[in-house]
């Protein structure tokens, strides 16, 4: 008889945590600020988050693991802003708490938020990210993003120039299947890392493909 690997029987019998992608309520902008401090530096402040949440034309997500009991409020561990102008969607903000980075939290939160300018019919999306975020930059290379140009000193604390990466591929008519594997991708991704991701949403939202 062949002995089990207990470290790899560990991974597959681990219990699984779920996931909730909610959007930002105004309740949660201080908790928002916090994670906007860990995980950037502090981009925003309340006020620039309670703009945000105001606003019509932005769409702001968040990742929380569920608590175990509905009274208790769990802690945001990703954050991600997507702002609408005319036809174009822009993503201002991507962030994920240091202790779950490499899970899977920011690959979801991206595609979520792409899903959620496909389904208001934008016809691209861009955003900045620093020049030396070689992290970042694979992330958004996996999901078609390409750089089409950069920002000079547009990040301080360090100063640092930004890429802008541009991706014109959500109004393509296989789009909605192209988002159906990016979906499993990431859900399967999640998994492995011991998480099951829920939507708390509309469709309007968080669209089903």
């Amino acid at each position: 008889l062949a002995c089990l690997d207990f470290g790899l029987l560990d991974r597959f019998i681990q219990p699984v945590k779920d996931l909730l992608l909610t959007p930002l309520t105004r309740d949660r902008i201080p908790d928002a600020v916090e994670l906007d401090k860990l995980a950037l530096g502090g981009m925003w402040t309340a006020d620039g988050y309670q703009r945000e949440v105001d606003s019509p034309n932005a769409i702001l997500l968040t990742l929380q693991q569920r608590p175990p009991e509905q009274t208790m409020t769990a802690p945001l561990l990703a954050l991600g802003c997507l702002w609408m102008i005319l036809e174009e969607g822009h993503i201002t903000l991507l962030a994920v708490h240091p202790e779950v980075r490499g899970q899977g939290l920011g690959q979801a939160l991206l595609v979520e938020l792409m899903a959620a300018a496909w389904q208001h019919n934008l016809e691209w999306i861009a955003l900045e990210v620093r020049n030396s975020n070689q992290t970042a930059l694979s992330l958004y290379k996996k999901f078609n993003f390409c750089a089409i140009g950069h920002r000079k000193r547009y990040y301080q604390n360090p100063e640092e120039d930004a890429l802008i990466l541009w991706n014109s591929g959500i109004k393509q008519p296989e789009f909605a299947e192209i988002l159906k594997d990016w979906r499993r991708l990431t859900s399967d991704h999640l998994y492995q890392s011991g998480w099951q991701l829920f939507r708390e949403t509309s469709p309007k939202t968080y669209p089903s493909v």
